[in-house]
């Protein structure tokens, strides 16, 4: 007979805590929460916005600069459904609580981790600041330091920063002489469990999730200048120096005039030229026919290890609908996470059925919070 104590509820009281655990970048990022009723895919909700604040010099009058106490909110949409739906045999359901977890409820949060963790990562196309050197993987303290130093630019809070970078990558800081020396501080552990630990303030970590960011193919053109003079204040760039219909993705970074942007999307030359949406809006005046620094103009693509404070990336979940009918659903929610479970019964096939779903968005909150580490 099948085990009376395998039941919906049980196998969401579990999966939720695993979930939590095996989520690399979960923990790493802002959790946006809402007032938890259930919505469904392609939904939009509002979460609320982590407040941002700037230490100004007290020693004077600060009549002027004495701002109000605000908690924003910002929309995120629930555009990400995803799941794992297996059958077992009646047979199969005879397990015991412990065997049902293995077999059953740890390969699907697995699954969905492994998801959820990918779609965090994909948030690196908003941001457009970046060290190091496309193409090389990144293996010196400075380039570590570099990471720190850009978030520190742009006024990153020192607490809460990580450092999430590809396996070559950990691999070549994992044989630094000084890093395997940290045994020597006291404890090995991050070593034991193929981790960095907290280096020059950030929580560094392997993800192999991270991405290799392919380029357009205008980031090889040979001399790329701006067309024209961009005002202040401008989202989109105007350059030439193509020769035909290159490409600008989304995601693509540059520099112009020691000023960082990214590509906020696809854009195709025209007779060599093309108009760019950018990310930030241009500081000040560029002149016609400045210079385009590209860093993928000869790698054509980097891995884009991304250093970042909580606040720069958000995940927002939302519960599930139990469904209507004689299915076994439950439906469990914690700290800004939410799982379902759905058992039901196929008589024809003799078949038990269950089925996890989890629904979430994610949003980049603060690109400035973030760097790309190029690889």
């Amino acid at each position: 007979m099948a085990n009376s104590f395998v039941t919906a509820d049980l196998i969401a009281e579990r999966a939720l805590p695993l979930l939590a655990e095996r989520t690399a970048m979960l923990p790493l990022v802002y959790r946006g929460e809402w007032d938890g009723t259930f919505a469904k895919a392609g939904d939009t909700i509002q979460i609320r916005k982590p407040v941002r604040a700037t230490a100004i010099d007290t020693s004077g009058d600060i009549s002027g600069s004495i701002a109000d106490t605000t908690e924003n909110s910002v929309s995120v949409q629930l555009d990400q459904q995803y799941g794992v739906a297996r059958s077992l045999t009646s047979k199969e359901m005879t397990m015991n609580v412990d065997d049902f977890e293995r077999l059953v409820i740890n390969p699907a949060v697995n699954a969905i981790a492994e998801n959820i963790n990918s779609a965090i990562l994909d948030l690196y196309v908003d941001v457009p600041y970046y060290t190091g050197t496309s193409g090389t993987t990144p293996d010196a303290l400075s380039d570590l330091a570099n990471v720190g130093k850009v978030l520190n630019q742009n006024d990153a809070p020192s607490m809460d920063r990580a450092l999430v970078m590809d396996f070559e990558a950990l691999a070549a800081y994992q044989a630094l002489d000084s890093i395997v020396e940290v045994d020597k501080s006291g404890t090995n552990a991050a070593l034991r469990q193929g981790l960095l630990g907290q280096i020059y303030g950030m929580t560094l970590a392997g993800d192999g999730q991270v991405n290799t960011h392919t380029a357009g193919t205008f980031t090889a053109v040979a001399t790329p200048l701006t067309a024209g003079s961009t005002a202040a204040g401008a989202t989109e760039i105007d350059m030439d120096g193509g020769s035909g219909t290159e490409t600008i993705l989304k995601g693509d970074i540059f520099t112009i005039d020691g000023q960082q942007y990214v590509a906020t999307a696809n854009a195709t030359a025209s007779g060599g030229a093309v108009t760019v949406p950018v990310y930030p809006a241009v500081p000040a005046i560029i002149a016609d026919n400045t210079a385009v620094a590209f860093p993928d103009t000869t790698a054509d693509a980097h891995v884009a290890n991304l250093g970042f404070h909580r606040d720069a990336f958000a995940l927002a979940m939302a519960p599930l609908e139990a469904p209507m009918g004689g299915a076994n659903a439950a439906v469990v929610n914690f700290k800004g996470l939410s799982i379902r479970v759905i058992m039901d019964y196929a008589f024809a096939t003799d078949k038990n059925q269950i089925r996890f779903d989890v629904l979430y968005g994610t949003k980049t909150l603060f690109p400035e919070l973030a760097v790309r580490l190029l690889g």
